[in-house]
């Protein structure tokens, strides 16, 4: 297993704010932490979505998911929340820093 990224404390913080709560119909809401955590590993290492561990679940099915999120302004509320916890500073990303994967990079004009 990949290491756990959130404390039990962090996690306790930010529950609340996830989509999918005990009375929403469905199973949306019973793996938010176990996919929190994938998306934190993505975030920490850098790697390619397809490059996920299997112990957090298909990397398709989870990126769908996340990208669902950002556009509903989830990820807004949680990474408020962990900011103030000077421990989850590592998953602020600067974009200067960080490399295009070769197949992110325009197309060459001919």
């Amino acid at each position: 297993m990949a290491r756990m990224i959130l404390r039990d404390d962090q996690w306790e913080r930010v529950a609340p704010l996830l989509p999918g709560k005990a009375t929403d119909r469905g199973v949306t809401a019973k793996d938010n932490r176990l996919f929190l955590e994938a998306v934190f590993w993505i975030a920490r290492t850098g790697a390619p979505w397809r490059d996920m561990p299997e112990v957090f679940g298909h990397w398709h099915r989870i990126y769908v998911r996340y990208n669902r999120w950002s556009h509903k302004g989830h990820w807004q509320a949680i990474f408020e929340t962990l900011s103030e916890d000077k421990d989850m500073e590592f998953l602020m990303v600067d974009g200067s820093i960080t490399r295009v994967h070769q197949h992110g990079a325009p197309k060459k004009q001919s």
